[in-house]
């Protein structure tokens, strides 16, 4: 297994020392398996696509105006 070191910021290791029990690299190591199986996924779902990264920009953007436009929000 390869190792890897990880820079965290003040606030997070402060509540990480109040709970020690835990063990932080077996966390860390779980997210980033979910986090590279959700990529996978998607990379087997988007395999045969033949939207461009501009349309798939264009239809968020007429998604967010529709439910703006339900719930009363201007944009």
């Amino acid at each position: 297994m390869t190792n890897m070191t990880l820079a965290i910021p003040e606030d997070l290791y402060t509540i990480m020392q109040k709970h020690k029990t835990i063990r932080w690299s077996e966390v860390a190591r779980e997210a980033m398996w979910d986090r590279a199986r959700k990529l996978e996924l998607m990379d087997r779902l988007l395999v045969n696509s033949k939207l461009t990264e501009e349309d798939a920009l264009r239809i968020g953007r007429d998604i967010n105006r529709s439910i703006a436009k339900r719930h009363g929000i201007k944009l």
